[in-house]
This record gives structure tokens, sequence and C-alpha cells, in this order.
């Protein structure tokens, strides 16, 4: 039989039977494994979210776009079965091993529809399993494209935390943050160092800002230019920027490179740094004395 005269009503007819058996296939997919590790407080919930997936798939088959990832109704499967997926791969889930869950679907269904054919070895029941293999095929396409979107969202949520959690900015008197940079600067770094800096300017009221490079292995051009960026911000939101743990092999190569950072205060450690802020507030610090020593 021609595919362009049949597909179209074998489709409609798939819609029905999964329209039919709408209750049936969500009870059964409620224990499949991608709903069951989903859904662990309520059976019920995982069974209204296999309706809404069924009703879904049952919207694609009466279209008859079986293997069109962007059908409408595969917009509830995004929705259904992506959240799913995400929560897999925020559990370490890899791909391939949703993916597998996805094709575990198929068989509760396939089951449900050979018991409604008297023959299933007749061409129309064949024609039906494999419109069904079709649309449950791109279902699983469906869920590894929003798996790997959710992959990806993940591991640049990562990145940003890993990159916030690397530039901390920590206030070390009132009115002197300081940020202690340790590794390699990059724009995407240095873009979160400034604007650390500056939230941190402003909300702690901050009148002196200290950028602290002594975990910095190298210093080039381009660093050279992304802390003189950041100077510069820090300066118009009223606050002096002081830059400190220059060591004497990075003064050397800023040196080599004719970088000029004669603009910037600069001093050899983030105890002088501070005692530079405190002193041009006034603040004196005088040291402890030592023990046994009699006060003059």
């Amino acid at each position: 039989m021609a595919e362009h005269d049949t597909a179209p009503g074998v489709a409609r007819e798939l819609g029905g039977f999964l329209e039919r058996r709408r209750e049936q296939i969500a009870q059964r997919w409620a224990d499949a494994a991608l709903f069951r590790t989903v859904f662990t407080v309520s059976r019920d919930e995982a069974v209204e979210a296999g309706k809404a997936v069924v009703d879904a798939l049952a919207e694609v088959a009466r279209s008859g776009r079986l293997e069109d990832l962007r059908a409408p109704g595969f917009g509830t499967v995004r929705d259904q079965l992506g959240r799913m997926a995400a929560a897999r791969v925020r559990a370490g889930f890899a791909p391939s091993q949703i993916a597998d869950e996805v094709a575990g679907l198929r068989a509760p269904v396939a089951a449900l529809l050979r018991a409604e054919s008297a023959d299933p070895a007749d061409e129309h029941a064949h024609a039906s399993m494999l419109a069904l293999t079709a649309l449950l095929g791109t279902l699983r396409l469906v869920v590894m494209e929003t798996t790997v979107n959710a992959g990806e969202e993940l591991i640049a949520r990562q990145r940003q935390q890993l990159l916030e959690v690397a530039t901390p900015v920590i206030q070390l008197w009132e009115g002197v943050v300081a940020v202690p940079l340790i590794g390699t600067l990059d724009s995407a770094r240095s873009q979160i160092v400034m604007e650390s800096l500056l939230e941190a300017i402003v909300g702690r009221r901050a009148r002196y800002a200290i950028l602290d490079i002594t975990g910095v292995p190298t210093v080039d051009s381009l660093v050279a230019q992304y802390l003189m960026k950041t100077v510069a911000a820090a300066r118009l939101m009223g606050a002096e920027c002081i830059v400190s743990g220059i060591r004497p092999a990075i003064a050397q190569t800023i040196v080599h490179l004719g970088i000029d950072l004669g603009s910037i205060i600069t001093r050899a450690g983030l105890a002088d740094a501070l005692a530079y802020a405190l002193t041009q507030q006034g603040i004196v610090v005088s040291p402890r004395p030592a023990a046994g020593a009699s006060p003059r």
C-alpha cells in the first residue's frame, strides 16, 4: 500500500487508539524507570504526567506529523518529559541511559496496540505498529534534544558558579573590600570579577577595593588590560582600587611588555594594601607589644 495514501489514516487511527488507552498507558508508564525515579513521592502525579504525554502524542498522531520534531504536540512532551530528563541529568545520568529509559516506554504501548488487533500479523496492524514506532522514535529524539540542552545549561550554570566561587569579594575592614585572585584570568572570569567587585562597592559602601593577584601565575597584556578596566570602573563608582601581590617575576614581565600601570596604586602584598587603605582613612594600626615588654 502506498504510504502517501494510507499514512494519514493510520496516523489518525493511532491518535484514536492513544485517546482510548490513555488511562492504561499512563498507569503502565507510571511504573517505568523514567517516571518512577522522578515522581518518587506520589504515583498519582506520575500517572497525571503520563496522561499529559499521551494526550500530546495523540495530538501529534492526529496531525500526521509523526516524524516532525517541531510538531506542536511535542511542546507538551518537551515540558513534561524534558523536565524529567533534566532531573535525570542533574542526578548524574548519561544521555544514553535516559534514551534507553525513553525507549522503554514503547513496550507497554505496543502490547496494548497488539491486543486491539484480531490478527497482529495483518497488513493494517503492521502499519499501525510502524506508525507507533515512528511516533515513539521521534519522541525519543525530542527528549534527547531536551536532555542535551539541559546538560549544556547545567554545565554553564556550574561553570558560572565556579567562577563566582573562585572570585569572592571579602570585606577586610569597614569601607575596604578585597578580591583575592587565584588562577588564570580570562575574559569571562574578568567580567565576573568586575561585576562582583562593583556590586560589593555599592552594597558595602566601600571606599577602597583591593585586587590581590598573588595567586595569578602570569600577567600578560590581556590580564593587565582587564586589571586597568576594573580599576577604572571602580573609580567611576567612587572607590580607589589598589593592586597587590605583584611578585618580582610579574613586575619584570610587565616592564618587558611595556605595560604602563603608573596610574594604578600598587603594593607588594595584601597586608601592605590594607595598611595603605586604612592610613588613607586616618586609621592607625599599632603592632601588639611583645609578651613581657613594659609599656612606655
